[in-house]
């Protein structure tokens, strides 16, 4: 199924899907690393909802995984602070390459804006296997969501 898959910037098409990837991963994918109050507390950061995406699409380079039409997995860029905003692969495509195509690309598109070291604050599901592809541990972190507590680790790379 990986060989389906194109990789593209997002278009405000792409929005509705993103929403469902973003709930899904944390919902499914990171049942294992965070309890539930943590995962609904995350989700609620972020409205399910096509426009909030679509507009996050213009203050953050956008790009996506696309499968048969549909949006399958995204990474948001913020160039001007050198980092990965967000990383979500929808849950039955994690661990098939799928986030490490979106981070190459991604790391393309900041060597391209003159960016020299990327930053991730990743959750626990991510931060191992960045890691494995020469990220920095930098140093655990935690952000609070609807008053729950979720660690997090700083990771970097050098471009």
């Amino acid at each position: 199924m990986t060989e389906r898959i194109v990789y593209r910037e997002a278009t405000p098409r792409d929005a509705a899907d993103q929403a469902e990837v973003f709930h899904h991963a944390v919902m499914q994918g990171a049942a294992g690393y965070y309890t539930l109050a943590q995962r609904e507390a995350w989700t609620m950061a972020l409205p399910r909802d096509a426009e909030a995406w679509a507009a996050r699409q213009v203050l953050y380079p956008t790009l996506v995984a696309v499968c048969d039409g549909r949006c399958v997995g995204f990474c948001e860029l913020d160039p001007g602070e050198g980092r990965i905003e967000t990383l979500y692969v929808w849950p039955s495509l994690a661990g098939r390459g799928v986030g490490g195509r979106l981070l190459e690309h991604a790391e393309g598109e900041m060597r391209q804006r003159g960016v020299a070291c990327m930053r991730i604050e990743a959750s626990l599901v991510l931060a191992d296997a960045l890691v494995r592809r020469d990220w920095r541990h930098e140093g655990e972190d935690w952000v609070e969501r609807a008053g729950e507590r979720m660690p997090r680790v700083r990771l970097s790379k050098a471009l």
